[in-house]
């Protein structure tokens, strides 16, 4: 559990705040009665019991948000929060406050005024009664899928690179060949801009787009219309891929929560190296420092640098 976690449990086990029927947003698995669950990111929705990727609409008591790292992400779940409340229902916000959410208490009390604070474990705990006033239109627009880049695409806070096309990713879709052909898979799809750009290729029979994420896939849903595009809601470093591939693009995650740690790319490298028919190619756009070579040399036949611009690398590998 979260250091956040535990100071809403806190809040509730100290008698501060009061179990009703309520909603939690990024919920995290506490032993509250009567909490609807929603986890968009996969690996923690398996975690829990009963969750739902999105929660569409309610009449709620109480709502719960476990804050993160973003801030439009807050912005927009605090205000479906807000929709998701029963007139005089009750929104308590939890979040570390090295992820800024004392900050961000002072933005939501001059928005809406808050009814109680509470800090314990190096985080912030404050809570809002929905009554006349509403979230700015900014905030409301967030909790939609809205153009971004040249505004062809679709795409939401909660997406990694939500509202640009990643410098890594458009690097590796320079050095994408032009003979990819067959079954290709797209691993951490994000918003589509990889797949859409594999599609450009009439050689390509399927493509599966495949994300921790589900607000991506969501998002992947729409800005990709092409008949040959499965999506695939997935954990790659724990489930198995619906497929084996003749070639697998990926701009690998590092991150999860806080912490920067090359250990979720080695995961989904190795899940690649599974997931490929012999001789099949992985392309692979990583932060240049990251040691993926020990991993690429343990599980593929060969493997060369494509592309180096100093930050990032563009890597192909054999199976």
């Amino acid at each position: 559990m979260s250091q956040a976690g535990r100071a809403l449990a806190h809040a509730f086990e100290s008698g501060t705040l009061a179990h009703k029927r309520a909603f939690f947003l990024r919920a995290e698995p506490l032993a509250f009665e009567g909490v609807d669950a929603e986890q968009s990111f996969r690996p923690d929705y398996l975690r829990l019991k009963n969750a739902s990727p999105r929660i569409s609409q309610g009449a709620f008591e109480q709502g719960l948000v476990l804050l993160t790292k973003h801030k439009e992400e807050n912005f927009a779940n605090i205000a479906r929060g807000w929709s998701l409340l029963a007139e005089g229902g009750t929104l308590i916000c939890a979040g570390t406050n090295e992820d800024g959410a004392a900050s961000l208490e002072k933005q939501i009390g001059r928005a809406f005024g808050l009814a109680g604070t509470l800090s314990k474990f190096h985080s912030r705990v404050f809570w809002l009664v929905k009554a006349d006033r509403s979230p700015p239109d900014y905030w409301l627009g967030l909790t939609r899928l809205q153009p971004v880049s040249d505004g062809s695409w679709l795409s939401q806070p909660g997406i990694f690179s939500w509202d640009k096309i990643d410098d890594g990713s458009a690097l590796l879709a320079q050095h994408l060949p032009q003979d990819l052909s067959g079954h290709v898979a797209d691993f951490g799809c994000g918003w589509g801009y990889l797949a859409r750009c594999i599609l450009g290729s009439s050689a390509i029979r399927h493509i599966d787009l495949i994300d921790a994420e589900h607000r991506a896939i969501e998002a992947a849903q729409t800005n990709i219309t092409d008949d040959r595009a499965r999506f695939h809601w997935l954990d790659l470093a724990n489930e198995p891929t619906p497929a084996i591939y003749d070639a697998v693009v990926c701009n690998p995650p590092f991150h999860t929560g806080r912490a920067s740690t090359p250990a979720l790319g080695q995961k989904v490298i190795e899940a690649a190296s599974r997931a490929l028919k012999p001789g099949g190619r992985l392309y692979l756009v990583a932060n240049r420092g990251l040691p993926y070579e020990a991993m690429l040399k343990a599980h593929f036949a060969s493997f060369e640098t494509l592309a180096d611009n100093n930050k990032f690398k563009v890597t192909r590998a054999i199976r």
